[in-house]
């Protein structure tokens, strides 16, 4: 993945988000990880910088997506710098996605468990996401969604589910997700 694609894919990103808009390449964000630890979780900058960026998640229409950001976004490239996080043992390729340490507060209080997702190493792609469960989250329904589809995840592990994680997450990119934004 290194060496064939992100070799020569993250300089012309990066370079086209420097052509597109002002600010910075790279936007990390404290994240929950493995057993509740907060890491740095690194993406393609997409929006414009905000001061709303760890409390605030995306919507559809939102004024801070840049142009190429809904690109990104649409396609997941945006998420390829996470690959520096899994080489740095913070991050899986599949696993629970990780959230801003905020909605894990907000969240823990109201969905009892939440928390069991933090038992394994986050993931770049996960199943709640190649199962619909991705995008904003507006009520609490949609967030036990997620975490129910997390916990089937870390119950059923095989190597053969994260191959067809991968594979679902290709196809999904290739074909866009409608709440992808």
């Amino acid at each position: 993945m290194l060496i064939f694609l992100l070799s020569w894919l993250i300089p012309l990103i990066a370079l086209l988000i420097k052509l597109d808009s002002k600010g910075p390449v790279f936007f990390k964000q404290l994240r929950t990880g493995k057993n509740g630890l907060p890491f740095y979780c690194l993406k393609f900058r997409s929006m414009r910088t905000s001061a709303d960026a760890d409390h605030k998640q995306a919507s559809r229409g939102d004024s801070r997506i840049t142009r190429l950001g809904a690109i990104l976004r649409k396609t997941s490239l945006d998420e390829l710098p996470q690959f520096i996080n899994v080489l740095r043992g913070e991050m899986s390729v599949v696993g629970p996605r990780p959230h801003m340490l905020k909605h894990t507060e907000d969240y823990a209080r109201v969905i009892s468990n939440f928390m069991v997702r933090h038992a394994v190493m986050p993931g770049i792609t996960g199943l709640a996401q190649v199962s619909g469960h991705r995008g904003e989250t507006k009520e609490i329904a949609a967030m036990a969604k997620r975490v129910n589809a997390d916990i089937f995840y870390i119950k059923n592990w095989s190597f053969f589910l994260d191959l067809k994680i991968i594979f679902l997450t290709v196809y999904q990119a290739a074909k866009g997700s409608e709440n992808a934004f």
